[in-house]
């Protein structure tokens, strides 16, 4: 499954061959209610294809809907969804991301991808992960306030204690402080394996794991970590982390051992400070910036700065939409009604002009917005 931490905004944004397909759908996690879900799904493609038979000859329409019609009758992916579906599809490009948010369902043909749905998702503060860790494993959780599910760690983050020994064994033999671990454990179980080589062996898990949590999760989602370990373990995992997403709070106990409801109500409670505290020092930059005339709660205003690449955070109200348009050379704004197909959310827009120019947009809810106009401009200069 393609992680959407990992590929947005950069490889979502770039630009791409036409025609580009997106289907967004709302799902269900649970039976009776996800047995409709690829029935949807499959109208939704018909939709699609009905827009590029408009414009497309056959031959070129069925290798764009060769991969929608697989996922269609995919049963093992129908039975693990969550509460939403995005599915992103140009020549040479597919992408399947599940989503913990619903979404409302749409089929686009378009000569760039339909994208605000996951601007919405992904730009919300309130998300975080959840990583958790005991001596011979490692697990990888995403969420917020409401759902928290487990991700797949990348292929280069050791999932268990056997994973590190053996890629280091293999890179240098004279690192090993002992046998191979599993083969000791499997011959004389864990009362012969020494203490020493056990705290070695641990501390080279937990560097590898920080490493790679690093490197292929935090680095590309940004999100803060919550690290939940037994207490013996917090103190050994925090010496040696360089991940300066780990959050100070944590949960005292291996994640593992918890069910995903019980592990999101813990982590939440333990990321809400955090959240309440990067929302408000958001809101106070913002305030300090506008003595100084340097930010904006003006729409044409800040539309005009958004393409000059001027703005370097952008807050956002969470479901405030104002219909219109904006124009990528001059900035100017057209507003007009969201029943029209043509006419997009310029908030969205805002903030995908902010995203393609290396800014940050953050979304917030409207009772911590510091504006009544649904946006929050901090500018660069």
């Amino acid at each position: 499954m393609d992680l959407l931490a990992n590929d947005f905004p950069s490889v979502i944004l770039a630009e791409r061959a036409a025609p580009c397909l997106s289907l967004y759908q709302r799902t269900y996690r649970r039976h009776p209610e996800n047995l409709q879900d690829p029935i949807r799904f499959s109208n939704l493609v018909r939709e699609l294809a009905q827009s590029l038979q408009q414009k497309y000859p056959d031959r070129e329409i069925k290798p764009l809907l060769a991969p929608l019609h697989a996922l269609a009758e995919d049963a093992g992916f129908w039975n693990h969804t969550l509460d939403g579906l995005a599915v992103l599809a140009a020549p040479d490009f597919f992408r399947v991301y599940r989503l913990q948010r619903p979404v409302v369902d749409l089929a686009v043909v378009a000569d760039s991808f339909h994208t605000k749905p996951l601007l919405r998702i992904m730009q919300s503060a309130d998300r975080y992960q959840v990583l958790g860790l005991n001596r011979h494993e490692a697990r990888l959780f995403e969420g917020n306030r409401d759902h928290l599910d487990e991700i797949e760690l990348a292929p280069d983050v050791p999932r268990t204690l056997a994973d590190a020994v053996d890629r280091d064994f293999e890179r240098d033999p004279a690192m090993r402080t002992y046998g191979r671990i599993k083969q000791e454990m499997g011959r004389h179980g864990a009362s012969d394996v020494k203490q020493d080589g056990i705290q070695a062996d641990t501390e080279r898990f937990f560097r590898a794991v920080d490493r790679g949590v690093l490197e292929h999760h935090s680095r590309p989602s940004g999100l803060p970590l919550l690290l939940a370990t037994l207490p013996e373990h917090h103190h050994l995992f925090r010496d040696i982390s360089r991940n300066p997403n780990l959050l100070a709070a944590g949960i005292d106990v291996f994640a593992g051992d918890l069910t995903l409801d019980v592990l999101c109500k813990r982590a939440w409670e333990q990321v809400q400070p955090n959240y309440l505290e990067r929302l408000a020092g958001l809101v106070d930059r913002f305030h300090a910036a506008s003595h100084r005339d340097q930010a904006s709660d003006d729409l044409a205003e800040s539309a005009k700065a958004a393409v000059a690449g001027r703005i370097h955070t952008l807050l956002l109200e969470a479901e405030r939409q104002i219909p219109g348009r904006i124009d990528a050379a001059s900035g100017e704004i057209t507003l007009g009604e969201l029943a029209d197909p043509e006419t997009d959310d310029l908030l969205d827009d805002l903030g995908e002009r902010v995203l393609a120019t290396g800014g940050e947009v953050v979304m917030v809810p409207a009772e911590r917005m510091p504006t009544r106009t649904g946006l929050a401009a901090i500018y660069r200069f």
